[in-house]
């Protein structure tokens, strides 16, 4: 069960009994959703994603803090991850004493990249081995990598409702589902709204939606309908 499920069974404070009192009311509601418990191959997956996605996030940090540093010095590289690998020629210019951290930050660049493309390379296998897989990712949007509204919430892709005084308003997405499968849902939404905005047909669903709304608020929607297909492949086939 979500923690956000349980919190409003808590009576008062915070101590184990009362949590444990929360729980066992909570789970007793015959609406409460429970989550199915995960297989070992499930539980295999998701820590070589996650893995590689802390390996990536390592990456980022590693090319902002070798370009501000260097920077210091007047030495300033284009934008983009591509081009922190140029700055290795202009190490010369640094002074002594900021050279050889420098150099450190460069080798476990290089040593996070090795690794990163390691784990990828494990992703791709895993990813061949499952029919299921090969099926998704000929969805467009998606990637490598019980009713489809309810996995589009459940992903916090839906609008917020707020209801009063008989007059509903929808806000802003939730945000309350799976993070970590929203956001790639969310990438893969604005590459193809870039990718079709170039080249795709002037009369379509997308091309009518960008023309009223934000791009932003077109990639949610776009998400959201991914997710709904992607639900309706695992459950059809």
């Amino acid at each position: 069960m979500p923690p956000s499920y349980v919190k409003p069974y808590v009576k008062c404070g915070k101590t184990n009994a009362a949590d444990a009192a929360a729980i066992f009311e909570a789970v007793r509601r015959p609406s409460m959703l429970l989550a199915a418990a995960k297989s070992q191959a499930c539980s295999s997956v998701l820590v070589l994603n996650r893995a590689r996605d802390l390996l990536v996030r390592q990456r980022t940090q590693i090319g902002n803090a070798i370009r501000a540093h260097i920077t210091e010095f007047g030495v300033i590289a284009a934008k983009g991850a591509q081009n922190v690998d140029r700055l290795r020629t202009q190490l010369l210019q640094l002074p002594e004493v900021a050279l050889s951290p420098v150099s450190l930050l460069f080798e476990q660049l290089v040593n996070t990249n090795t690794w990163t493309e390691q784990l990828t390379c494990e992703i791709e296998a895993t990813h061949a081995q499952y029919e299921t897989c090969q099926r998704l990712a000929t969805i467009p949007g998606v990637g490598t990598l019980d009713c489809a509204r309810d996995y589009a919430v459940w992903l916090g892709l839906t609008p917020k409702p707020h209801t009063t005084g008989g007059k509903q308003r929808m806000r802003r997405i939730s945000k309350m589902g799976n993070r970590y499968i929203r956001r790639p849902l969310y990438l893969g939404a604005m590459s193809q709204i870039i990718v079709r905005s170039r080249c795709g047909p002037k009369h379509s669903w997308l091309s009518d939606m960008l023309a009223r709304k934000k791009m932003k608020v077109v990639a949610i929607a776009l998400a959201r309908r991914m997710a709904r297909t992607i639900f309706a492949v695992l459950r059809d086939g």
